[in-house]
């Protein structure tokens, strides 16, 4: 009679103790599936630039925003290659009170499909940016020691070294890539212009 009891007793543990596992694991997969929703949705650009913006309307959006520090036609120049023009602005050099340093704004058939925003490192740091951009997005798609880069199915945002945050128009960037027509990194595209200027 008493070995029935203790092994009446020993099931009703058991069975608390998998039900109380089984409440666990399922508060467990909720808390992850509303930190999964409450993340939002990656950002197509900064500063009221984005993406898929024509090359009108960031020049107006540049120019109703100090923080860039652009300065009109003077900041764009016409790239080697067809349909490929990059605005170029750079508010530290030009006393802007900003966070930002320079910043590049490549355009293809007329649409923005990258921008670079390169962020002043006297004021700001990488760890910070990091750790803001993992709060708001979620963990990084992938990470390498040059960068940690986030991933839709529409943008690529990644945060590069030394500091530049940089948001890339995925469909866009396939198709060229896939015509080998990928431009040049934002510093090669500054040595070409210069090496054109010669």
């Amino acid at each position: 009679f008493t070995a029935s009891k203790t092994t009446t007793r020993s099931g009703a543990r058991d069975a608390e103790f998998s039900m109380k596992k089984t409440i666990a694991a399922a508060l467990l997969l909720f808390v992850s599936l509303f930190a999964l929703c409450a993340q939002k949705a990656l950002p197509r650009g900064y500063g009221g630039i984005r993406l898929g913006m024509t090359l009108d309307e960031v020049k107006e959006r540049l120019k109703k925003n100090g923080e860039f520090g652009y300065h009109g036609e003077r900041d764009v120049s016409l790239l080697p290659g067809e349909n490929r023009v990059l605005i170029e602005t750079d508010a530290k050099a030009r006393g802007a009170s900003s966070f930002l340093d320079r910043c590049y704004f490549q355009f293809y058939n007329g649409r923005l499909y990258i921008m670079i925003i390169n962020v002043d490192r006297e004021r700001m740091d990488h760890h910070s940016i990091f750790s803001a951009l993992c709060k708001k997005y979620g963990t990084p798609t992938s990470l390498s020691p040059e960068k940690s880069e986030w991933k839709s199915d529409t943008v690529t945002m990644s945060l590069e070294r030394p500091l530049a945050i940089k948001y890339v128009d995925t469909k866009v960037f396939d198709e060229l890539n896939a015509a080998s027509l990928v431009p040049l990194s934002a510093a090669e595209m500054t040595r070409e212009l210069f090496l054109d200027s010669l």
